[in-house]
């Protein structure tokens, strides 16, 4: 019987020491480390169904290689992040808070995959309160059922490949990692040498039979995905479940993604019935007003291919306690007192001894400069409480000097701006330069500084 041993594992990177460590040596990062038991067990060969030919270097000249065909998940705002659907052969990661709808989101997907037999490991419920989610979605009408779809209870990676032989999926869902366990390593689930080791084991199984595997995975109260650092470095792509739960909807966002962009994300609507698509962003992302509030402004921002319509919100306010508050919701908190520091130096208005909060409405966080010119007019507005038409939009970025910098894609801005109505959009005088104003129906406000903007709003 092998002897456990007490070893100290990084949380960071996974770096194992047989002592505690007040500084990691891998990563560099202080009071990282935990104790784990462990017991090591002889490695028991795991058989896999499919080819495992003995691999041999090639020249680069010799490798011939045929396009892949990804496999579609029939939801459009998924295939959209993954940059067209699943690649086989790749391991993807999904990851996000409890109840946000991980599970759903994957089972939804599995069951609206047609000709294709999946198989669906759970670790956190069983077979039964699976049908019962299942009977939900398709009662509801949101799914299609045209997939052969198989779904046991098991969290034990050597029962996990017993199944997959017998099944012989073209599609296999954990849910979770961090429930699963091997028997190589006598360490409780969840621990880091444990999560290292099945997700190798399950990396070794997509890679060397072609079928892809969905991990889910759990987040920590900091928002970083639970275990080593190491997991996300060996899948192939890592998602990004979020959203408010007050506004329920989710965005799924890729942080990694080896085959396709960073930059997209998808936008679902979450039911009592399951999740639905939101093809047009701008639906919820805009709010309805009757009545024009002042603080309140619109920003064209892209992400990725799409253009999308976000409501800038801002509250200018005399400090109460003494010290003037900054806080803000969606954007970055730096980016913003950089761009009050702009509005008092170049501009002459006094925020100094003000508060000033600022939210993006939806729950979005954008990291898009194009939103600048829309914060800076926002806040302006709430400071002379003078509303701002809600048919007006910005996308323009500000320079430390007070100038309007112009912003890429602003061609696709306009159109869409156009395209939902907007009558009046303030841009860069230096995209002007290459535009074709007769194209488009709304009326275009180049400004090359600051002050021009408010002039034009303000009078």
């Amino acid at each position: 019987m092998a002897k456990a041993k007490t070893y100290y594992f990084c949380q960071e990177c996974g770096y194992q020491s047989s002592s505690w460590l007040g500084r990691c040596p891998e990563c560099g990062k202080f009071g990282t480390f935990a104790e784990e038991v462990v017991k090591a067990t002889p490695a028991q060969s795991v058989k896999h169904s499919g080819n495992q030919a003995l691999s041999t270097p090639k020249r680069i000249q010799d490798v011939t290689y045929s396009e892949t065909r990804r496999i579609p998940t029939h939801c459009g705002e998924f295939d959209r992040v993954l940059g067209g659907g699943i690649v086989p052969g790749s391991l993807l990661l999904l990851g996000g808070e409890p109840g946000i709808g991980k599970s759903t989101l994957l089972l939804q997907t599995a069951l609206a995959i047609h000709d294709r037999k999946l198989l669906y490991v759970s670790g956190e419920e069983s077979e039964q309160q699976i049908k019962m989610r299942a009977d939900r979605l398709v009662g509801s009408g949101e799914c299609v059922v045209g997939s052969d779809l198989y779904v046991v209870s098991e969290t034990v990676t050597q029962r996990i490949f017993e199944h997959v032989e017998d099944v012989r999926p073209d599609l296999l869902i954990v849910d979770s990692i961090q429930t699963i366990s091997t028997e190589d390593i006598d360490s409780p689930a969840g621990s880091v040498s444990q999560i290292r080791q099945c997700t190798s084991e399950f990396q070794h199984y997509a890679k060397t039979t072609g079928v892809p595997v969905l991990l889910i995975g759990h987040i920590t109260k900091d928002g970083t995905l639970a275990g080593p650092k190491v997991m996300e470095h060996i899948v192939d792509a890592v998602l990004q479940f979020e959203g408010d739960r007050n506004y329920g909807y989710r965005i799924l966002r890729a942080l990694k993604n080896r085959f396709g962009s960073t930059a997209e994300i998808g936008i679902f609507e979450m039911l009592g019935s399951g999740l639905r698509e939101v093809p047009n962003p701008s639906e919820f992302l805009l709010s309805q007003r009757d009545e024009t509030l002042s603080g309140a402004a619109v920003a064209a921002t892209v992400e990725g291919a799409r253009p999308m319509f976000i409501e800038v919100q801002s509250l200018v306010s005399s400090a109460v306690y003494g010290t003037p508050q900054r806080n803000a919701n969606g954007f970055d908190m730096r980016r913003l007192s950089m761009l009050l520091a702009v509005l008092e130096k170049r501009c002459g208005f006094k925020l100094g001894a003000k508060d000033v909060f600022l939210n993006i409405a939806g729950g979005l966080r954008v990291n898009d400069p194009a939103i600048d010119l829309a914060v800076a007019c926002a806040v302006l507005s709430s400071n002379v409480d003078i509303a701002i038409s809600p048919r007006i939009c910005f996308a323009a970025e500000l320079g430390l000097s007070g100038e309007v910098r112009p912003v890429s894609r602003v061609e696709q801005r306009i159109a869409e701006a156009d395209r939902l109505g907007f009558e009046k959009m303030f841009i860069s005088k230096y995209n002007e330069r290459s535009l074709d104003r007769t194209r488009y129906g709304i009326e275009i406000v180049a400004v090359s500084v600051i002050e021009e903007a408010f002039r034009a709003l303000f009078a």
